[in-house]
């Protein structure tokens, strides 16, 4: 029996997602979709700031939980680190954002002495 050839040495890992937290994440994401809509979390002023105080209120939250059920948000029924790795995300992904755009600027040459 031949054995395949895959080419896939170097590349992302995508089988070490861990898929069970990610699937809180993605709950998390879908509560916050249905209480304010889709992606509102783009629109929030100071973003960094504001999530960064939230993901911090949830790890509190989750570190002075004494069992299980203590560990899961009031609101949502849902794990307080999940609500935190949505904060993270939401950060991360606003920072990437701005350093692609930054990427994307077309370059200006303020050293130019043509006018």
């Amino acid at each position: 029996m031949n054995e395949g050839l895959k080419q896939d040495q170097g590349k992302d890992r995508w089988d070490l997602l861990p898929y069970s937290a990610v699937e809180q994440v993605v709950k998390v994401l879908s509560f916050g979709a249905n209480k304010y809509g889709d992606e509102n979390w783009k629109k929030v002023e100071n973003l960094d700031q504001r999530y960064f105080a939230a993901s911090m209120r949830h790890e509190m939250k989750y570190k002075h939980s004494v069992d299980r059920d203590d560990a899961n948000d009031d609101e949502s029924g849902l794990h307080h680190l999940a609500h935190k790795i949505c904060c993270d995300l939401f950060r991360l992904e606003n920072e990437l954002q701005k350093k692609n755009l930054l990427d994307k600027a077309p370059a200006n040459d303020y050293n130019s002495t043509a006018n």
